[in-house]
């Protein structure tokens, strides 16, 4: 049973995503930005583990949710068992979308990544950068960041930006 380091969980949100969607924070950060929003999530050792299999019962347990938010920590720390995660709830068609400290183009040469990027419908990308921060966009903290459509991006094998959050 594959197993997952996470900080926490929220069932209902509206502020990590499009829609009402259900956020996974995980456990474990090697960015260290400056006025992280999450700092508690850096420790890799901090936080709990959880099985994949829990982790996938609890999100599906709400009919109305049908949306999922990998948050951090760094998520890109942990592809595999999100990947793992991801797989099943894509099947089901629930949107999915992360967040990363990592861009687009670092994790196109991390060949552990692939299988968690062709999981996802969007993927915020980019450390924080607190002299950049603005707090007038949507769903990302500064102006360096990008909402990227992920389909769309290794179709390419260049970022695309989703055209609602340029």
């Amino acid at each position: 049973m594959t197993a997952l380091r996470i900080a926490g969980t929220i069932g209902e949100s509206i502020v990590d995503g499009p829609g009402i969607r259900y956020v996974v924070f995980t456990q474990g950060c090697p960015h260290g930005c400056p006025g992280c929003h999450n700092p508690q999530t850096h420790d890799f050792a901090g936080g709990k583990e959880v099985s994949v299999d829990t982790l996938l019962a609890d999100i599906t347990k709400n009919a109305f949710v049908k949306a999922v938010t990998l948050s951090g920590g760094e998520p890109f720390c942990q592809p595999a068992a999100l990947a793992e995660l991801a797989a099943p709830l894509k099947a089901k068609g629930y949107h999915l979308m992360c967040y990363t400290g990592y861009t687009f183009e670092q994790l196109l040469e991390k060949q552990e990544a692939l299988p968690l990027l062709e999981q996802l419908d969007l993927l915020v990308d980019g450390p924080f950068v607190e002299s950049r921060k603005n707090i007038e966009l949507r769903f990302r903290g500064s102006d360096n960041q990008r909402v990227l459509d992920v389909p769309a991006s290794l179709a390419a094998r260049s970022a695309v930006w989703c055209d609602k959050y340029k």
